[in-house]
This record gives C-alpha cells, sequence and structure tokens, in this order.
C-alpha cells in the first residue's frame, strides 16, 4: 500500500517541514529510491545535515546555498551507508570540517548469521553498497547528539541494512529507509536481516512519534498505523512463501514469481533478493530448511511434512 504522497518537491530547493527540519530532495530518482533523497537540515545557527545523499556536485552546491547568514554546519548524520544516502558526506565534511557520524562503516551492526553468510560470499547482495563508508565519530544506540539549539537521539535500527539509524527529534523520526510511505523497504541479505527489520519496526512502533520524515517520499502522518501496515505485509508474504513451498522446494526466484504477481519486470530482482531475505529468517525459526549449501539460488522445503494451514 502506497500513501498519498502529494506533489513532489523541487529539487534542489530548500522546504520548511517544521520543527526546525528543512528537507532538500537531491536528482537521483530511480525505482528504489522514489523521488530522490531527502537531505533533512536542521537548526537554525548550527546546522545538522542528515543523509547527504549522493555523490552529487550539484547537491553538494544545493545543501551549502541554504545556509542563510550566520549560519554554518556542525554535524553531518548519515543513516545508513547505501550510495544514496552517505558518499556526500566525505565532500560536505571537507567544505564544513564538520565531523560525520554514524553507528559505523558499511559493515557494521551485520547479525552474527549475516556475517558468516557475507564471508562464504554464496548469497550475493551488496547492491548500492558504499563500501568505503566510515564515519568520524561512531554513534552508540540510544546516544543525544546535542547542537545549538536542537537534540537528537539516534536509535539503532537494524534490518534494511546493517548500519542504519532512525534519528528521533522530540515526537518527529527520521526514519531514513526503514519506514517509508511510498514502498515497503528492501531487504537483502546479507547487508539487509529480515529478522532484525522486524524487530527494528516494533522498536520505531513504540517510540510512540507523531510524525516519521523518512528519506524517499512525503512525510507519514499517522506513524503508528504505517508501521502496523509493514509489519502485517511482511506476514502475509511470510504466510505466501510457506503456502508457496507446500508445492515442493523451490528457490527465491521461483517462489517470488508466484507471489509477486503485480510487480514490474524490472523489480523481480529486488522481490527475490526480499522472498531470500524472508526465507533466512524462517529458516533460522527452524521453518523451512535450504537443500545443500545456503546460496542465493538455493531450493527450500519445509523442515519437516506439514499440511497447509486452512
Amino acid at each position: 500500500m502506497q500513501l498519498d504522497q502529494g506533489e513532489k518537491p523541487a529539487v534542489g530547493i530548500a522546504q520548511d517541514m517544521g520543527k526546525g527540519l528543512r528537507r532538500i530532495l537531491a536528482a537521483n530518482p530511480s525505482p528504489m529510491t522514489f523521488w530522490g533523497t531527502n537531505t533533512y537540515l536542521l537548526g537554525d545557527r548550527r546546522i545538522a545535515v542528515i543523509d547527504p545523499g549522493p555523490d552529487d556536485p550539484d547537491h553538494l552546491r544545493a545543501i551549502l546555498g541554504a545556509l542563510g547568514p550566520g549560519q554554518e554546519i556542525s554535524h553531518i548524520l548519515v543513516t545508513h551507508a547505501h550510495l544514496d544516502h552517505s558518499p556526500l558526506a566525505a565532500s560536505l565534511a571537507a567544505e564544513t570540517g564538520a565531523p560525520v557520524l554514524a553507528y559505523g562503516d558499511a559493515g557494521a551492526g551485520r547479525s552474527p548469521m549475516m556475517q558468516a553468510l557475507a564471508e562464504t560470499g554464496l548469497i550475493g547482495g551488496g547492491e548500492g553498497v558504499d563500501a568505503d563508508f566510515a564515519p568520524d565519530l561512531v554513534v552508540c544506540d540510544g546516544e543525544r547528539i546535542r547542537g545549538d539549539g536542537w537534540t537528537i537521539t539516534a536509535h539503532w535500527t537494524p534490518g534494511h541494512f546493517g548500519n542504519h539509524m532512525c534519528f528521533a527529534m522530540d515526537e518527529t523520526v527520521l526514519t531514513g529507509d526503514l519506514v517509508m510511505g511510498w514502498a515497503s523497504s528492501l531487504v537483502s541479505p546479507p547487508d539487509g536481516d529480515l529478522t532484525q527489520f522486524m524487530a527494528s519496526c516494533a522498536r520505531l512502533r513504540r517510540l510512540g512519534a507523531v510524525r516519521f520524515l523518512p528519506a524517499h517520499g512525503a512525510a507519514i502522518d499517522d506513524p503508528a498505523a504505517r508501521v502496523d501496515w509493514i509489519i502485517a505485509h511482511r506476514r502475509t508474504r511470510e504466510k505466501a512463501i510457506l503456502d508457496a513451498l507446500y508445492d515442493g522446494p523451490l528457490t527465491p526466484g521461483d517462489i517470488a514469481t508466484r507471489i509477486y504477481t503485480d510487480t514490474p519486470a524490472r523489480l523481480m530482482p529486488a522481490a527475490s533478493r526480499n522472498v531470500l531475505a524472508h526465507l533466512i529468517d524462517l529458516m533460522q525459526r527452524s521453518l523451512v530448511v535450504p537443500d545443500g549449501t545456503l546460496c542465493a539460488n538455493s531450493h527450500f522445503r519445509h523442515s519437516s511434512p506439514q499440511c497447509p494451514a486452512s
């Protein structure tokens, strides 16, 4: 379910989002980024920049050009190390002297399971990863980052990506790619982890926010309902995957073809990765097993004979 996204904002123009926040849209639209990346600026004098975005000189100029008299950038925060979020951080830091803050480098935050899978090299992944990303300052889960007239609480929310963080300011939360209104998030192992994703969504739900500002698309003004829908949507996908396996062992691609019936062909590789993420989660819960060594094209089957639920 896509929420109403309203009118696309102008690229490169700072838009007031209230509560001391402004948004600048980067010129990187795609099937995976919607209109493009939302870069947020917080503060009146010493400014925090959240998700500087892709390595684009025009976007760098737009961020710097949004600074008014007496304003300077004091902090650069990154939700996660994907190429549409973190690469411009280095150039922005070089221009301003501001430190880059994040949970860790591009490999930080992986669960032991995903780290082990990454080391085998058999399940692929790495889509759009900024492999060279490393912050100047590592931010801990729950840490409060204080600036000039603003405070951000950082919440480690892995699932879409291991080093993913959401940033909360009172009842407004910048959700990065964990929760968006235009689409559900891609979860692609080993950088994505569905077990972590579901836990992070539940944690975000408990924050009691009144507004989400995602890194792509429009603001979400009913956060609880959106998180509830995402969790229910994933549970529905899980059931469909388990039901498909009653016909016998299938690969993630086979299952994606069966259950993503309305998905455009160009997005089917991403759908297959989402299915793989579900299968790995189900494997960890002893509900499915791969035939042979786990890889991206493994055939999966139910772990024990059973009948479809009525």
